[in-house]
């Protein structure tokens, strides 16, 4: 791609980089649905990169499979410049996924990717995307993070990777981070390791990025903020609530876990919440199993047994009652929707 980074207006001095910083080329693959603010993110972070150093330090494409045009999560459909395959000399080659990324994993962008890194290519992923770097086998060895969405299906599905709940991971030639603005902040990080910190830092100035995160920070807001409670004991309750939905713990135990009684803990949460604890518990668990239903390729059972229930019927009714229609319904509702999306 030839990029002619605009002059700084005066209002800022250009970064004087030394001699020594080389151009990146990075390619970026778009898989349908795809996140655009993690995509958006990343790329953006290169561009005002090149703008406040006044050079190209980075040079950057953007391609599909194929070649043709990609649909973000979103619905807005981004031209590419080229397919994967006619993407030629890539320092870095970046997978950019999204929803229902198990639906858009085929042989030939695993070949791609592969040959890719055969080549000596760094190769990273934003959002879901190490799910596809790990079908491909190209994070055997490596660390990684995904979106803490997708940490529990990604650790089932491939026990031998190491996958943390970090913001972003970098273990030597692979970059992964768990999407959304995260992505801005590998970048940063890349950045300032590449072409220095007074680079990351201007370029972070300019899209109003106060602060570049550290990769261990992090990915979820801290509970008291996302529930709006700051009661000790119940935020207390509720995070071994959201760590134990596979096999749930019984209220009364978790009532004495932090030393409260069964009839307490019923006060605090209908006080607090206006549910009974095992209301909320269910919730949880429900919230949990619509999230597995529509975007992974488990079966009902199998979603059944990852939130703690002991049957597919039994997990039936209890969706029913909460969403007013079945498990299987639901899954057959969304794949209704992307049909007549894609016609």
């Amino acid at each position: 791609m030839n990029y002619d980074p605009p002059q700084i207006s005066g209002a800022i001095e250009p970064v004087v980089l030394d001699d020594t910083v080389r151009c990146r080329r990075v390619g970026f693959v778009l898989v349908p649905q795809f996140s655009m603010i993690a995509y958006a993110s990343a790329i953006e972070a290169l561009r005002h990169a090149n703008y406040v150093s006044e050079r190209v330090i980075y040079e950057f494409i953007t391609c599909s499979e194929d070649g043709e045009p990609v649909s973000a999560s979103n619905g807005v459909v981004l031209q590419v410049q080229c397919s994967l395959e006619d993407a030629h000399k890539l320092d870095m080659v970046f997978v950019c996924s999204g929803q229902h990324v198990k639906e858009h994993v085929s042989r030939k962008l695993l070949a791609l990717l592969r040959r890719f890194s055969s080549h000596g290519s760094h190769l990273g992923a934003i959002c879901t995307g190490s799910y596809i770097l790990a079908r491909a086998g190209l994070l055997d060895g490596y660390r990684c993070t995904i979106h803490w969405e997708n940490l529990s299906s990604f650790s089932e599905e491939f026990p031998g990777i190491e996958v943390v709940s970090e913001l972003y991971e970098i273990d030597r030639t692979r970059y992964t981070c768990a999407g959304g603005t995260s992505a801005l902040d590998l970048m940063l990080h890349m950045i300032s390791s590449h072409a220095g910190y007074k680079v990351a830092t201007a370029a972070a100035d300019q899209m109003i990025h106060h602060r570049i995160r550290e990769g261990n920070e992090g990915q979820r807001m801290a509970l008291r903020s996302r529930i709006g409670v700051s009661h000790p004991k119940l935020l207390t309750v509720i995070d071994s609530m959201e760590e134990n939905l596979e096999h749930p713990v019984n209220c009364a135990e978790l009532a004495l876990e932090v030393g409260l009684s069964t009839r307490q803990l019923e006060r605090l949460f209908n006080k607090y919440l206006g549910l009974a604890p095992t209301r909320y518990y269910l919730k949880l668990r429900m919230e949990r199993s619509r999230f597995l239903l529509l975007q992974t390729s488990m079966s009902v059972l199998e979603v059944a047994l990852a939130c703690g229930f002991v049957s597919a019927s039994h997990f039936s009714k209890c969706y029913r009652e909460h969403y007013k229609h079945t498990p299987s319904e639901e899954r057959q509702s969304i794949l209704s929707i992307e049909r007549s999306i894609a016609g």
